[in-house]
C-alpha cells in the first residue's frame, strides 16, 4: 500500500517537472514531509488537452457516495481490480491522473518486535516520483453542487525486488514517456492502460531506516527523513489521531 508521503516541492517545481500548469496561489498546499490520508494532495490530470496541477483529497470519493466519509478507506486501489471494483471502474475509464511525490514510507516487520520499522523510499536520482491515481468530482446527494469534492486514489500493484523485503505491494511508477497515453481522457482502453500498472523496473527505488517521529502525523518537518540510528533499534508503526482514518483501502490493501 502507500499510506504516507512526502511533497516537500514547490508547486512551480512540480508543474515544470511534468509541463502543467501551476494551481492558483491561494490553492498552493504547505510542503510536507508526512501527508497522510485525507489531506489535500497534488494531482497531475488533463483537462481541455492542459495538464494541470490541482489540489485533491486524498482518499477517493466515488460519485454515488452518500457522503465523503467513505473516501477514507480508499486511499489505495489494487491495480489487478480496477476494471472491477464499482468504486474505481469509471475513474480508471475516464479519470486518471498522476499523484507526485518526493518519496514514500513503508513499514517493514522486524521478526522478534512488536513494532514495525519505518523505511524513507525514493528515487535515487533524486527526481520526484509520478504514481498512477484515479481521481473523481463527487456533488453530494442531491447532485445540485452545493457540496463538491475531487478526490484521488493511488494505484498499487505487487512489490519489486527493492521493496519486497519490506512490503508485498507498492505504488504504481509511470514513466514519462506513459503520461500522455495516462492522462488522455479520451483514452478509454482499459485493458491496454492496465498493462502499464506493473511494479517498477529495479534500480529506479532506494531506501534506508528512519525514525519513530514520522509515526506521529502531526510531524511534517524535513527531519523525518534522515536516516535512523540501525536498522532494527525500537520505532512506533503509524499512529493516527482521532481525526485520521485507517490506514486501509476499500480493496482489502495493507
Amino acid at each position: 500500500m502507500c499510506g504516507r508521503f512526502v511533497s516537500s516541492s514547490s508547486p512551480e517545481e512540480i508543474a515544470r517537472y511534468f509541463d502543467a500548469e501551476p494551481p492558483a496561489a491561494e490553492a498552493a498546499l504547505e510542503p510536507s514531509w508526512n501527508v497522510a490520508p485525507t489531506n489535500d494532495v497534488y494531482v497531475v490530470s488533463e483537462d481541455g488537452g492542459v495538464r494541470r496541477l490541482v489540489p485533491h483529497h486524498w482518499g477517493l470519493v466515488p460519485i454515488w457516495a452518500k457522503t465523503p466519509a467513505i473516501g477514507s478507506r480508499m486511499i489505495n486501489a489494487r491495480a489487478e481490480t480496477l476494471a472491477d471494483k464499482n468504486a474505481f471502474r469509471h475513474a480508471f475509464r475516464r479519470r486518471r491522473c498522476i499523484v507526485p511525490v518526493d518519496g514514500f514510507y513503508e513499514w517493514k516487520v522486524v521478526p522478534g518486535q512488536k513494532t514495525k520499522q519505518p523505511y524513507f523510499i525514493h528515487r535515487s536520482d533524486g527526481e520526484p516520483l509520478a504514481f498512477a491515481g484515479l481521481w473523481e468530482e463527487w456533488r453530494g446527494p442531491d447532485r445540485g453542487g452545493n457540496q463538491q469534492l475531487r478526490s484521488t486514489t493511488i494505484i498499487t500493484t505487487t512489490a519489486n525486488e527493492t521493496m519486497a523485503p519490506v512490503h508485498d505491494r507498492m505504488p504504481v511508477l509511470l514513466a514519462p514517456s506513459t503520461w500522455d497515453t495516462w492522462l488522455a481522457p479520451d483514452n478509454t482502453d482499459t485493458e491496454a492502460l492496465g498493462r502499464l500498472l506493473v511494479p517498477a523496473p529495479p534500480g529506479i527505488l532506494v531506501m534506508h531506516p528512519v525514525g519513530t517521529a514520522v509515526g506521529n502525523v502531526r510531524n511534517k518537518g524535513p527531519e523525518l527523513i534522515d536516516p535512523a540510528a540501525q536498522e532494527g533499534s525500537p520505532v512506533e508503526a503509524p499512529q493516527l489521531d482521532s481525526t485520521q482514518p485507517p490506514l486501509t483501502g476499500l480493496d482489502g490493501t495493507t
